[in-house]
């Protein structure tokens, strides 16, 4: 019997075609993600359950990606993961063992040490990139937020000029956003 590597990918199917771009965003809770293309035609679904022939249960975003897909009434969906070059993502491979504290921070590390919620509002948020800054309620200190911060609290992503409320904790690298919730709401 042939071993899954000696057999390749299988023949493209009518109506598929090969797309090549990177990974925008890979949720594991939801069970799917998308890739932005590199040609720009509109971003392709990706499940989970294409994951599982790599030997994987997630891909980190900003990975490199090569997928057959095929249009539907809803857009391009993934039909076989062809290449994943992990090299190219920007921020680190979840399932990779950790470099025993060397270097990213994880935010719920320091969430004991965080003060207590406050106001903030964002600057700036780049999803594709993961990470942003928010304005600390003094209108000058702001503080790096990363996208799991952001997952953590609910959001899909945030928006310049949002209002929310933070836990921030001022470490040696700078203030950090360790916890986001929804600003309250006026009135209630």
């Amino acid at each position: 019997m042939p071993k899954p590597e000696d057999v390749g990918p299988a023949e493209p199917e009518e109506g598929e075609q090969t797309i090549a771009g990177r990974v925008k965003w890979f949720d594991t809770a939801k069970g799917y993600g998308f890739v932005a293309p590199d040609a720009g035609d509109g971003d392709v679904l990706i499940h989970y359950n294409l994951l599982g022939a790599l030997g994987r249960k997630s891909v980190p975003e900003g990975a490199g990606i090569v997928v057959r897909a095929r249009r539907g009434a809803r857009g391009f969906q993934a039909t076989e993961i062809l290449e994943l070059d992990l090299s190219k993502a920007i921020v680190p491979d979840p399932e990779r063992p950790s470099k025993g504290g060397q270097g990213r921070l994880d935010p719920l590390d320091f969430l004991d040490a965080a003060g207590d919620f406050e106001d903030v509002e964002v600057r700036w948020f780049n999803r594709t990139r993961g990470y942003g800054f928010v304005l600390r309620s003094d209108g000058v200190t702001q503080a790096f937020i990363h996208m799991e911060t952001v997952r953590r609290g609910g959001f899909e992503t945030i928006l310049p000029g949002q209002q929310l409320r933070a836990r921030i904790h001022d470490g040696p690298r700078g203030a950090l956003a360790v916890a986001i919730a929804p600003a309250p709401v006026e009135g209630f």
